[in-house]
């Protein structure tokens, strides 16, 4: 009696080995380090970035522990924190803005770990440090954006449809439409009132002055806030998309209230590169190639992306903007030829078919507009040399193709060169797109002191509850006690194991999460123990251990399935800290129930199995 199989054993060891292992690179301290990427995102760092950045560490004599190309950017780990600052101030005063640079902290994982999947836990902003932006997006841009555009629809409508109009134009957020007639003034007000009808209600607040044959209008609350959600909805996937470009480590992109993106770089502890990133959002024009009957006014020089010696005119109205845009991939013409597959929504597609129907044959360009910084090297009040950046926005064309068919919602871009280059373009499409302008109304840096010490008193506290729940259990409960002490010490080993195979981010919350699965683990212990107790007033010990174990779990096994509901419960609704500790706690669970139940008994089966038992200390 009370003996397990040697495949329940076997069992055991298999998780506690794997646990372990996947556990163990956390023991392993970080570097300093940091990593290098273009500013320009079509570009991958290469071989000759790296003989650039080799060239500037031997002339300034800087101690670099290793340099490695790594996804698309060049990472340089440092053994002192010195070095790392040393090197990313000089990298940065050599090549300005040709490249991005982010401080960042690089494991140092034995290879043999790596190749097998472990790496350590993820940290949190609260203990690894970073920077935290809180962004406004600026809605009255986006819906004022939406306005020449709509008046343009709407004026090619009513010319096609024949309603004549002597004066229009857009008056602060509203459109005014003054019509030549009577007759003109009804129509064209009956077109109106059919364009506002939506599925959750009207489009448009409209004023009718039919003394003037003059119609005023705008968007109603319900189209604003759809332009709010989309703008920011569309921000916040731009966003995401571009602060990964780094690498950050878990990096935390959402939203919060009705028109605010919360960025948090976890391990990042330089702002200005931070906003460099955020800065590299985008937006994308799609307009018309200007013509011999074009007027001067009505139409722009660019140059091209990839050949600045090539340039080409553009009409200034914009037809569609790449907040339209919905899907881009890449596909191949008739000839084997690279292109590029654009979806644009039902109010982008409306917008190209009207702009296409009668310019089949002329070409369509689409213009990359991006935010850009531009940086020099200047004095500040002291007399200290620093790095000064000024904004600017630079608009290029990526793509100039002949419009072959009246296009709708779906059409494709040829003439984008290689396969490479045509996947980078559908990556900008997909990608960089900005609804709408935002602006830093917070910004805060957590410095890595203030998380190394959240670190060492989360671990304290952790250490503190351990040994007082060892010294409890080993009073009370003797050789019993220091089996689920054993068993404690394992839980804690597998909960990292497994958050550091799920890649779960470890937070300050979460570390009080671990601290109440400590508790608990215990407590599912103190049951079975105090069961063995009530067996033993009625059975012989072997017995009273056996059934123990059995009756106990069914307790143990209820209590814990409720809390783990709990725990999925706040994990689904919650955010940030809430979650942190909902991971935490819903992992302790598991393996608490685990080590408690499982591994005690294998310990105590292995101490008592099988032995006559005269009598049980317990």
């Amino acid at each position: 009696m009370n003996r397990f199989s040697y495949t329940k054993y076997f069992f055991i060891l298999t998780v506690l080995i794997t646990g372990f292992l996947y556990a163990l690179p956390n023991i392993f301290p970080t570097q300093p380090a940091i990593q290098i990427a273009y500013t320009d995102s079509g570009k991958s760092a290469d071989q000759t970035l790296k003989n650039e950045i080799d060239e500037i560490i031997l002339n300034n004599s800087i101690a670099v522990d290793e340099v490695f190309l790594r996804d698309n950017k060049l990472v340089l780990k440092f053994t002192e924190l010195d070095e790392q600052l040393k090197a990313k101030t000089l990298i940065q005063k050599s090549l300005l803005d040709k490249v991005i640079i982010a401080l960042n902290l690089e494991p140092s994982t034995p290879d043999w770990l790596k190749n097998i999947g472990g790496k350590p836990l993820k940290l949190g902003l609260d203990l690894s440090g970073g920077v935290h932006f809180l962004l406004e997006v600026d809605v009255d841009t986006a819906i004022e954006a939406r306005l020449d555009p709509l008046l343009d629809s709407f004026r090619k409508t009513f010319q096609d449809e024949g309603i004549n109009i002597s004066k229009s134009s857009v008056d602060g957020m509203q459109l005014s439409f003054t019509f030549k007639d009577d007759a003109s003034y009804q129509k064209g007000l009956q077109n109106i009132q059919a364009d506002s009808i939506l599925p959750t209600g009207t489009q448009y607040i409209i004023y009718e002055k039919p003394s003037s044959n003059t119609i005023n209008f705008e968007y109603s609350d319900i189209a604003k806030k759809e332009v709010r959600d989309y703008a920011v909805g569309q921000n916040l996937i731009t966003l995401r998309n571009r602060v990964n470009e780094l690498g950050v480590s878990e990096p935390v992109v959402q939203r919060e209230g009705a028109n605010r993106i919360v960025v948090e770089l976890p391990g990042v502890q330089d702002p200005t590169s931070a906003k460099k990133i955020i800065g590299k959002t985008a937006n994308l024009e799609f307009r018309l190639e200007a013509n011999s009957r074009t007027s001067p006014l009505r139409k722009e020089r660019f140059e091209f992306k990839e050949d600045q010696m090539r340039t080409a005119f553009l009409e200034r109205a914009v037809i569609v903007s790449g907040d339209r845009v919905t899907n881009a991939n890449t596909g191949f013409d008739e000839n084997g030829m690279s292109q590029v597959n654009i979806t644009l929504d039902m109010q982008g597609g409306r917008a190209m078919q009207k702009a296409t129907s009668g310019n089949i044959g002329r070409r369509l360009g689409v213009l990359f507009v991006e935010q850009k910084s531009r940086s020099r090297i200047g004095f500040d009040e002291g007399g200290n040399e620093v790095i000064k950046q000024t904004s600017y926005i630079e608009k290029k064309i990526i793509s100039l193709a002949t419009v072959q068919d009246v296009l709708g919602t779906s059409f494709r871009i040829t003439g984008v060169g290689s396969p490479q280059e045509a996947s980078e373009l559908a990556l900008l499409l997909r990608a960089g797109a900005l609804a709408a302008p935002m602006k830093f109304v917070e910004e805060r840096t957590v410095g890595p002191s203030l998380g190394k010490e959240n670190i060492e008193l989360g671990m304290r506290s952790i250490i503190i509850g351990f040994i007082l729940v060892i010294a409890f259990m080993t009073f009370y409960y003797r050789v019993f006690g220091l089996a689920a002490n054993v068993s404690l010490l394992l839980n804690l080993v597998l909960i990292t194991g497994v958050m550091s195979m799920l890649g779960a981010t470890l937070t300050l919350p979460g570390i009080a999460g671990i601290v109440l699965t400590v508790g608990m683990a215990v407590d599912a212990n103190v049951l079975i123990f105090s069961r063995i107790r009530e067996e033993l007033k009625e059975k012989e010990p072997q017995s009273a251990i056996h059934d123990g174990f059995s009756r106990a779990f069914i307790t143990i096994f209820d209590a814990n399935i409720t809390t783990l509901i709990a725990a999925l419960i706040l994990y689904v609704i919650g955010t940030g800290p809430v979650k942190g500790f909902a991971i935490t706690l819903s992992i302790g669970i598991v393996t608490s129930m685990f080590t408690a139940i499982m591994c005690t008994r294998a310990m105590v089966n292995m101490i008592y199995g099988n032995k006559n038992i005269k009598e049980l200390k317990i």
